[in-house]
């Protein structure tokens, strides 16, 4: 297949978790014979922060003018397999407008942030996708999977919806075999109403363990937030330092973001990271959680302090165990190339119930 795909970011993982799950999709799609164009828009926040310059797995072209870009891959555009539009993508309503009037092959939308996305479009904000656009795509890719698809149909008006979860390189990602320095650790952006479970399930065992050691990775948290002497702070950790970070964990934290947590079914790609690390991971709850990763299995939950506390005293052998199984769980079922014959299915004819297409939704539908 021929597919171009208008992202966030390929070349930059600083803030954001979209560059890793493109890159792990992308790789597995090339090393099934597949050609992928991934066409960014150029800002100066990424370009200053690029860890994936020249990726040797796709063509890559970064652009200052939507109109332009659209002009120079005009004919590329209406011939390609598939035209992708991911979310945040800088003036994506524009572009996905003027898309929409090419008449291609097949027009997608990636949602890596779907929650987020509804959340959103509900009190009326529109960033980077208008309501009534949701009827335009022939395939709307969902980051989440579960209710939110048959609530994509029926409500918003999404043809169809499939859910296309985020994936892990399982040649980038694996156990580092390097001695454990940490007893729990977390990698993440800072988002306020993450911070608030992040307290309690990192900083509050932290200060009730001081003869233990924690660690945060991430940009953006305030400068004004109080540390306890045992955290050790990372300000960026770009994707090639991931796998040590985590491998050097005896447990690693997952913490979901208040609009995931009300969806369901919207694993983060750090939560695939840890696990292809064979690290065992202490998360808190979520509808559809058990079905990726069974608890006590492949996972431990964690709704207080208290359940951080006694997570940290298991045995080594059995956190082990429950490391194991969730490498296997990705190995089998969350790489970029499982992600990627996931996504060829979905996109090949006649896959799924689709619904017409009709006229995008007017300003004010009670759609």
């Amino acid at each position: 297949m021929d597919i171009v795909i208008f992202g966030l970011s390929l070349t930059s993982s600083w803030g954001n978790g979209h560059a890793t799950t493109y890159r792990a999709l992308i790789r597995g799609l090339a090393d099934q014979g597949h050609r992928v164009l991934f066409l960014e828009r150029d800002v100066p926040w990424y370009a200053a922060q690029r860890d994936l310059p020249d990726p040797q797995f796709c063509e890559l072209e970064l652009y200052d003018d939507p109109e332009q870009v659209l002009a120079r891959h005009a004919d590329r555009l209406r011939a390609a397999d598939a035209v992708i539009v991911g979310s945040y993508v800088p003036d994506g309503i524009g572009l996905i407008d003027r898309l929409a009037a090419m008449d291609l092959r097949r027009f997608c939308f990636y949602d890596i942030d779907t929650p987020v996305t509804l959340a959103r479009l509900r009190q009326g904000e529109e960033e980077y996708l208008a309501r009534r656009q949701i009827p335009l795509f022939d395939l709307y890719l969902s980051f989440s999977g579960g209710q939110v698809l048959n609530e994509l149909q029926r409500d918003w008006g999404a043809r169809r919806a499939e859910a296309l979860f985020c994936s892990v390189d399982a040649q980038r990602y694996h156990p580092t075999d390097e001695p454990k320095i940490w007893d729990l650790g977390y990698l993440g952006t800072y988002s306020p109403d993450r911070q608030v479970r992040l307290n309690e399930l990192l900083i509050e065992p932290a200060r009730a363990r001081p003869d233990l050691r924690f660690v945060v990775a991430g940009p953006q948290y305030p400068d004004s937030l109080d540390w306890p002497g045992n955290v050790d702070r990372i300000d960026h950790l770009p994707p090639e330092k991931h796998a040590s970070f985590y491998s050097r964990q005896r447990f690693t934290l997952n913490v979901t973001r208040d609009d995931m947590i009300a969806a369901g079914w919207s694993p983060s790609v750090r939560l695939f990271e840890a696990a292809a690390c064979a690290t065992p991971v202490i998360s808190d709850p979520w509808p559809g959680l058990d079905g990726l990763f069974p608890e006590d299995e492949a996972i431990l939950i964690a709704r207080s302090r208290d359940d951080v506390l006694t997570a940290l005293c298991k045995p080594e052998k059995a956190a082990r165990a429950i490391g194991q199984t969730a490498r296997r769980i990705v190995a089998t079922s969350h790489t970029g190339a499982a992600r990627a014959q996931d996504l060829l299915r979905a996109l090949s004819p006649g896959a799924g119930a689709r619904l017409p297409r009709h006229e995008p939704f007017l300003e004010g539908s009670t759609q």
